[in-house]
């Protein structure tokens, strides 16, 4: 039996049990690590220098990527190290790190999904308040706000977390630290704290998942009364990679922790854990769907390939 004093690192669960899977895992993660750092930084890159893309639409855009870049770079670079070098081992402060960032991400990605839910809103059901309800103070604002509850969120909840005495172990049942798994851990009734602070946080959560859906329920009723079908067309393609984004996020998140126990299984766990850590920062929805994001990368891949010449 050991405790928290005593730890001095943790071990994560491992993809793969042979040389040859893990090699395989290695490079397809990197794969999708490259293709997560190239979406995300072209969006960036693009939203940054095309004056057209200068909207709050894309100023919440250009937010969302930066979180989706810091989100897989926090979980899959050691996922994909441990893989290479066939350990399991991430040090203390690794995954208090670990912890934090994700605490810090994953709660601001969401606060901003439902800013990005209420700025569709607007776009759509109020088009003539557009410029006074989302003028360029009240975005960054919203999104200040944004990141600022994902951090005190991270904030609290880490050292919550950590100030548990562990006596359980120092094995983790996910590929990367994360607070459940590390309140199986604990050994004092002292986590129903943290498991109190939790409910808190999903009782938050769930209010605006009702603002995001109250919201489309308008903007879906504000769209099939436009008469013509390219206005209807026009205004579904605003809103749908949004609402695809939102809908993996969540759906991926509420499977992972609110799954029953008589279907959980580590390989089930360990996947699911994938499809909302990595597939959504790597998938770069918008840039697929949004032909004015498309159009900016080309301009922006003619102009570097034109200056190299």
């Amino acid at each position: 039996m050991s405790n928290s004093s005593s730890i001095t690192q943790f071990l994560l669960l491992a993809f793969a049990d042979t040389r040859e899977l893990q090699f395989l895992i290695f490079w397809l993660f990197l794969g999708i690590y490259l293709a997560a750092l190239l979406g995300n930084s072209l969006t960036i890159t693009a939203i940054t220098c095309d004056q057209r893309l200068h909207t709050p639409m894309y100023f919440f855009l250009l937010n969302l990527s930066l979180l989706d870049l810091a989100s897989i770079s926090t979980t899959l670079p050691k996922s994909m190290a441990n893989c290479l070098w066939n350990t399991r081992a991430i040090s203390y402060q690794g995954c208090a790190a670990q912890i934090f960032m994700l605490a810090f991400l994953i709660p601001a990605e969401y606060s901003l999904l439902t800013v990005m839910a209420y700025d569709r809103y607007v776009a759509i059901c109020k088009p003539l308040h557009y410029g006074t309800l989302l003028g360029s103070r009240a975005c960054v604002h919203m999104a200040a706000a944004a990141w600022g509850t994902g951090f005190l969120y991270a904030l609290l909840h880490t050292a919550n977390t950590f100030s548990l005495p562990l006596c359980q172990g120092n094995a983790v049942d996910q590929f990367f630290c994360e607070i459940p798994q590390i309140l199986k851990l604990s050994c004092s009734h002292s986590y129903l704290r943290e498991v109190g602070l939790l409910v808190v946080s999903a009782c938050l959560a769930f209010g605006c998942f009702v603002f995001i859906v109250v919201s489309y329920v308008q903007i879906f009723r504000a769209v099939l009364r436009i008469p013509s079908e390219q206005g209807r067309h026009k205004a579904f393609s605003m809103c749908l990679p949004h609402l695809a984004v939102v809908s993996l996020f969540v759906s991926t998140v509420m499977f992972a922790h609110l799954k029953p126990p008589s279907i959980s299984s580590p390989s089930l766990d360990l996947m699911v854990a994938v499809v909302y850590s990595v597939v959504p920062p790597a998938v770069n929805i918008y840039s697929m769907r949004n032909q004015e994001l498309k159009d900016a990368i080309c301009k922006l891949a003619q102009w570097t390939l034109f200056h190299r010449q």
